[in-house]
């Protein structure tokens, strides 16, 4: 009693020491949170305004494009009138001469001469007119030209700064990983008080065993063959399970999103169809659901809880002998996150 005494005081001592370090753990983690919140608005909105900056660069990019297009539709055009119209004046200087040479030879009348001067001279200024044609053309393609470096120097600079910003958020992430694992950690460590303490409270039962992460109950403890009720037997064992968690509900801290999964399992011998239950199924899901009904009844959180049927399809023993049948038969309570 002296001892039990002792343990007892020692417990009362450390206990604000123990909240003090969960209060701190829990300003240090809601600091990191809106960190992280703010940084992804900040990086959110700058992202925003690069992608509308791009999208705007990229139509004033395709309106120059066409532009650009039609300038040297215009200036294929251009050319090809330009050089029509030299050969239409190669044409009318050959005719001159030729109607030359027939006035000088047949005596051509001053009238017809004057009238293909004329022409010729007409034809002179059309192509004086396509030839500044094409010079301003010429104008306008430089300037675009221009426009265009402009453009690639903007998206040069704007990827630079998305890359600056995947860079920041591949960062935050990284921290956010962090904190995640250290919340991963916490869990662990009341998962391993937790499954101390329960080991305490049901003793060196053979028919209660730790396998890996979880605590496995044989079937027999709260069920009869092929039942889903529980027996008078296995309440009170359910009982202390359920004091342990709700002590657990008040120690580990709210925004810890934790549950405690109770799964059934069945043998592999099939049920007969004609009973309650149709298979094993239903059987080993009906289970777990009456023994999470228990818990809740008895004060336990129905949001820290949840049932899992798995039937015969997640044995510990694949033998066929009674004995390893019986350890097939099983619940399991496993402490995880939501």
């Amino acid at each position: 009693m002296a001892l039990s005494r002792r343990a007892r005081d020692r417990q009362i001592d450390d206990w604000p020491g123990f909240v003090d370090a969960l209060s701190t753990l829990l300003l240090v983690f809601t600091f990191l949170i809106a960190v992280f919140m703010l940084g992804q608005f900040f990086i959110g909105r700058e992202m925003a305004g690069k992608e509308d900056v791009l999208q705007r660069l990229a139509r004033q990019l395709s309106e120059l494009s066409d532009l650009l297009a039609l300038e040297r539709s215009a200036k294929v055009e251009g050319e090809q009138r330009i050089l029509s119209l030299s050969a239409t004046l190669q044409r009318a200087e050959a005719e001159r001469e030729r109607l030359a040479g027939l006035a000088a030879n047949a005596g051509q009348s001053e009238q017809q001469l004057g009238t293909l001067s004329q022409q010729l001279a007409d034809e002179k200024t059309v192509a004086q007119r396509a030839l500044e044609q094409v010079s301003l053309l010429n104008q306008q393609i430089s300037a675009l030209r221009q426009q265009l470096q402009a453009l690639e120097g903007a998206l040069e600079q704007a990827e630079g700064r998305e890359k600056d910003a995947q860079t920041r958020i591949a960062e935050l992430g990284s921290r956010l990983n962090v904190a995640l694992a250290q919340r991963v950690q916490e869990l662990t460590r009341y998962r391993s008080d937790f499954f101390g303490r329960l080991r305490n409270v049901l003793g060196t039962r053979p028919d209660v065993r730790i396998v890996g992460d979880r605590f496995v109950f044989q079937s027999e403890i709260f069920f009869g063959s092929g039942e889903a009720v529980l027996a008078a037997t296995g309440l009170g064992e359910l009982d202390k399970l359920a004091e342990l968690l709700k002590n657990l509900e008040r120690e580990i801290p709210p925004d810890l999103a934790w549950i405690a999964r109770i799964d059934g399992h069945t043998d592999k011998r099939p049920l007969s169809g004609a009973g309650q239950f149709k298979d094993n199924w239903e059987l080993s899901a009906a289970r777990a659901i009456a023994v999470v009904r228990y818990l809740v009844e008895k004060g336990v959180s129905p949001h820290r809880v949840v049932a899992a049927g798995f039937g015969e399809f997640a044995p510990i023993d694949f033998g066929d002998t009674p004995e390893a049948l019986a350890r097939n038969r099983r619940l399991e309570l496993k402490i995880t996150e939501r």
